[in-house]
């Protein structure tokens, strides 16, 4: 039966990953092939699906227009030798739906080849697209193909050392940092009262009315087995929706608005100002359809659980739907519901296999409460975070650095007074009291008050500027502090973004009165100029023979935060780029400023019309790197050239050492050109 449930799960992710996929006329495969001395093949094979006619390149006699066009951006042309190759089981019939004349197709694979040649410290990127024509039956059809693949050529004389660059959203990291905090989400979730307090009665349950030990076990791992799939299956759900919806998502202030409801809501009411529940006859109604005795039935006690845990668990789940979009690419949501399924399921497991345990285990009682109480506070503060990204969202500069500062050290300060017994709430208990009746502070709940009360204190020189680097991807962004203490030793320009006054290139215009406000604070502090239009920082690469350094990142991106306050504020970083190169910062999410309608166009990469700056910059970061999410740090020349292929984005396990690398190999590179 476990085997049946397994292959189970399998075939619903599999119908889920099918039925989110769009059905193609034609698959299309790209690789290459390299022939050395700089020599190189791109292959690009085409599979019509059945019953689908796919034209040749070659023209229809007549001259009618219906035949496939393979074209390439014009800036690599020059790396193009002869042209493109056609190979396949070419077919030629008479149609009279073409006035008779003889139409050129494939109804297997064709594959083109295009011979590309490069010299000695070339890399480029290979950009066009296939204007294909297909018919199915008598309709004749069109649709488009992008093409884009990086190619790279290093002789033996030019290799330099390696350095890893990419760090994509969908890497392995992300998975496996999506599922460690899924884990961590789900045993912090099991130990709530909404959940803890079954523990005992539900492993007992099943070994208890099972005719056999081993019967009980293979109960209660199917019972553990449901509640993940039953996670699982609201994350899947939530993978259907397309991988940019969740980015989007992420930074709607509609959506964050809701979250800082939610988790101020919880808060209170883990505080104990009221409880949540869910309607009662869903439970009754699951209840009534639970028992131990068949697999549908402890399916059933699975879903129950799920139920009525909702008012504990149910800030856990909205955190990870709300997070995970964008992370693992659409498959973020599944991978962290899993987690959390699988960190909340796997005590039962523990404990159904090593039964002794429950004679140990702790009841449930005042120290949950405390708990309970302790999540209240950090709910209250994670709700300022959302509340915050709301105020970025709409430039309403109400919560500022500094207030959104004050009031986690309020926070943080009276969560350190509650664990030492000087604030009560509605549930809670006397502390326990020893030998001579003194009631005492136990202490693992000293050792929270201790670290609750040191990060207040960490957190008060932020009040004058300092960079809080262990949670500068939560607090606002330091352009929005009123008051910072630093040294500037060269000029402001008017705009309002620091300009050396040695500078040939003409200032920042562009975006710098409402932009600036999310300058890092190592930027500010040592004077970098920074560019808020690419068009911009173009012309000044231009003028200053620079290599231009765009940092694709976010308003509210919790992880450009982290990377700028730990990377930028080295001073061999910062120094590189303040000297060696042009930055250039474009928001994805700034979406206040409308485009002029003669600069609106409909972007393929996206699928959607470009209306706004954000949106013309996220058109940009797909365009080169064919990546979405930030940060990304891309390097190009003055006319747009790929300097290294793809970005490099944030990863927890490099420092500012690999970043300040990564800036000397580009810098070789652009002065080898």
């Amino acid at each position: 039966m476990i085997k049946q449930v397994v292959l189970s799960v399998v075939s619903f992710f599999l119908l889920l990953t099918l039925a989110a996929q769009d059905k193609q006329p034609v698959q299309f495969s790209f690789n290459k092939e390299d022939k050395g001395n700089g020599e190189f093949i791109l292959h690009i094979t085409a599979k019509p699906a059945p019953g689908i006619k796919l034209f040749s390149i070659q023209k229809i006699s007549g001259d009618l227009p219906v035949y496939t066009i393979i074209t390439f951006a014009s800036t690599i042309k020059k790396y193009l030798a002869d042209s493109v190759i056609e190979k396949g089981n070419l077919q030629t019939k008479i149609d009279a739906a073409f006035n008779n004349a003889a139409i050129k197709f494939y109804t297997d694979s064709v594959q083109w080849q295009q011979k590309i040649k490069l010299i000695s410290g070339n890399s480029i990127r290979i950009i066009g697209n296939i204007n294909y024509y297909y018919q199915k039956g008598e309709s004749v059809e069109s649709a488009d193909q992008r093409i884009s693949m990086q190619f790279e050529y290093k002789s033996a004389s030019t290799e330099i050392s390696k350095v890893t660059t990419a760090t994509n959203p969908d890497s392995e990291k992300s998975w496996f940092t999506l599922l460690l905090r899924g884990i961590g989400a789900g045993l912090l979730a099991f130990i709530t009262p909404c959940v803890y307090a079954l523990v005992p009665v539900t492993v007992s349950l099943f070994l208890k009315r099972s005719k056999t030990p081993k019967e009980g076990r293979k109960n209660v791992l199917f019972y553990a087995i449901s509640i993940i799939f039953i996670y699982a299956a609201i994350g899947a759900f939530a993978s259907i929706i397309p991988r940019t919806f969740w980015n989007n998502m992420s930074t709607n202030w509609i959506f964050n608005s809701f979250l800082f409801l939610m988790f101020l809501i919880f808060g209170i009411s883990f505080l104990g100002a009221f409880d949540i529940n869910l309607p009662s006859s869903w439970a009754n109604k699951l209840d009534s359809k639970s028992n131990s005795k068949s697999y549908a039935g402890i399916f059933f006690m699975a879903f129950t659980l799920v139920v009525v845990s909702f008012s504990c668990t149910g800030n856990f789940v909205a955190l990870i739907l709300g997070t995970s979009g964008g992370k693992a690419g659409n498959f973020g949501p599944v991978i962290g519901m899993f987690a959390f399924g699988f960190g909340l399921a796997f005590p039962f497991i523990i404990f159904a296999f090593f039964p002794k345990l429950l004679t140990v285990l702790t009841k449930s009682g005042g120290w949950q409460n405390a708990l309970k109480v302790t999540l209240g506070f950090v709910e209250l503060a994670f709700a300022l975070k959302f509340l915050s990204n709301v105020d970025v969202a709409k430039n309403l500069r109400i919560l500022d650095r500094e207030v959104f500062i004050v009031l986690w050290v309020v926070i943080f300060t009276l969560l350190g007074f509650y664990l030492l017994g000087k604030l009560t709430f509605k549930h809670d208990s006397e502390l326990p009291k020893n030998d001579w009746g003194l009631k005492y502070i136990p202490i693992p709940r000293l050792f929270l008050a201790i670290a609750s009360l040191a990060f207040s204190l960490y957190l008060i020189p932020g009040l004058w500027g300092a960079p809080l680097n262990a949670v500068s991807a939560f607090v606002p962004a330091a352009g929005t502090q009123d008051f910072i203490l630093y040294s500037q030793s060269e000029k402001t320009s008017a705009s309002g973004n620091n300009v050396s006054l040695t500078s040939a290139a003409l200032p920042p215009v562009k975006y710098v009165k409402r932009l600036s406000n999310y300058e890092p604070l190592a930027a500010k502090q040592n004077n970098l100029t920074i560019y808020y239009d690419y068009k911009e920082a173009q012309a000044a690469s231009k003028v200053l023979h620079k290599p231009i350094m765009i940092d694709f990142t976010g308003i509210q991106c919790v992880n450009c935060r982290k990377f700028e306050a730990t990377i930028w504020s080295d001073p061999a970083v910062i120094s590189k780029m303040k000297n060696d190169f042009v930055v250039v910062s474009l928001f994805s999410d700034y979406d206040d400023e409308e485009l002029p309608d003669n600069e609106k166009f409909f972007s393929k990469a996206l699928n959607g019309q470009v209306v706004t700056v954000g949106d013309r910059n996220e058109d940009l970061q797909q365009q080169l790197i064919q990546a979405s999410g930030q940060p990304n740090y891309v390097f190009v020349n003055s006319d747009g050239n790929l300097l290294v292929p793809g970005g490099y984005g944030y990863d927890p396990t490099k420092g500012a050492k690999e970043f300040a690398a990564h800036l000397d190999k580009v810098l070789e590179i652009y002065k080898k050109q």
